[in-house]
């Protein structure tokens, strides 16, 4: 079987797999899209707290804050049609077992410069239980839009063929390129090319693997996003940190909030370096730890926790505030296993392999997206 030769061939069709193979399409290379799904778009750039880091989240990783607030200018200017600027956002820190105090957080804001303004009293939140509360600016993105822009961009693209479902089986170094062999649409397929970059978030090791180059240290949760509505705390967002708390922020444009929990967010934790659960079975294909499927879809999915983060969070608003929860989608979230030390997401981009090329980019914020400018 002849492969068909492409500039550049990017795994993954999340939001960093199609900005990649846009970015490159931008500059003249011809792009092969590969994703294992039947869309794109379907599982973490869908299932997530949808929150445009200013750089609050992170006062014990500095690099994390900054990095994010260096990119959200340009996103949210590039996106401003998918993203939510009309509400009030709350950052609060808990009175018991945070690791980071208020005097803590006000020097890490003014150190980043980011606004922050101490709130006394409000009628809304329970004071006996928060220690501080702090009226902030964040804002955050509508990821069903993003995904709906992002599709019809990638795919009308000329410059771009989307292979989808594609499963990559294997990858060997012939000279200055990589022959890649892929399962597409029950057919065997080879493509060739000089440039390959792996943009698959919980698959990253699989890929890596396969290829033959460094696995990055990882660990996965399988986890949680619920989806709630109230009467009384629309168009607003609370955030408590910083430790085993949680955040309730709108949907993007939905109308909808959503809500996670350190605590019950996260229902399974693999420290494999790749995504291995016990609801995984040999007879299922469609979700492996070398090929993750779509965790939402699977009728072996825990039961959802969103009862017992709403618990959790209801304690730090008066009682007349209430909530109600929908619906919740699940995914697997994989962090670099550095990130326990400060609770950091640090953008891991790096060439792998050269001659032929093999990038592997792994990040877990929206904003980071641009950082594949720097290296490729």
């Amino acid at each position: 079987m002849q492969a068909e030769h492409f500039d550049a061939v990017v795994i993954g069709g999340g939001i960093f797999g199609c900005y990649a193979s846009l970015y490159l399409a931008g500059k003249g290379a011809r792009v092969a899209l590969l994703e294992k799904e039947t869309q794109l778009f379907r599982k973490a750039s869908l299932v997530n707290q949808a929150r445009l880091h200013g750089g609050y989240h992170y006062p014990r990783s500095i690099a994390t804050a900054a990095l994010s607030d260096e990119h959200k200018e340009r996103f949210t200017m590039e996106h401003r049609q998918f993203v939510h600027f009309a509400f009030e956002k709350y950052y609060a820190i808990d009175r018991f077992g945070s690791f980071t105090d208020a005097v803590q957080f006000e020097r890490f804001c003014r150190y980043l410069q980011i606004p922050c303004e101490r709130v006394p009293e409000h009628p809304l939140f329970n004071f006996n239980r928060l220690e501080a509360l702090y009226r902030t600016v964040e804002y955050s993105f509508d990821p069903v839009l993003l995904g709906q822009f992002y599709r019809n961009r990638v795919e009308a693209n000329a410059a771009i063929t989307v292979f989808k479902p594609a499963l990559l089986t294997s990858a060997e170094s012939s000279g200055r390129e990589w022959l890649l062999a892929l399962d597409w649409l029950a057919q065997k397929r080879k493509l060739r090319s000089p440039v390959v970059i792996n943009a698959t978030y919980a698959a990253t090791n699989a890929v890596n693997r396969l290829f033959g180059v460094r696995e990055l240290g990882l660990t996965h949760e399988l986890s949680e996003i619920a989806f709630i509505t109230s009467r009384q705390f629309q168009n607003m967002g609370l955030t408590v940190m910083d430790g085993p708390f949680g955040s309730i922020m709108p949907y993007g444009r939905s109308g909808l909030l959503s809500l996670s929990s350190v605590a019950y967010t996260h229902h399974k934790i693999s420290y494999d370096n790749l995504p291995r659960f016990d609801c995984q079975t040999p007879e299922d294909l469609s979700c492996r730890p070398e090929a993750p499927g779509i965790c939402t879809e699977c009728p072996r999915r825990p039961a959802s926790n969103a009862y017992k983060m709403l618990r959790q969070m209801q304690q730090y608003f008066s009682g007349t505030v209430h909530f109600e929860h929908l619906f919740s989608y699940f995914t697997i979230k994989s962090k670099l296993k550095s990130s326990y030390i400060d609770d950091g997401r640090p953008t891991e981009i790096s060439m792998l392999h050269d001659q032929p090329r093999f990038y592997c980019l792994f990040a877990g914020k929206v904003n980071s997206i641009y950082e594949i400018e720097k290296i490729v």
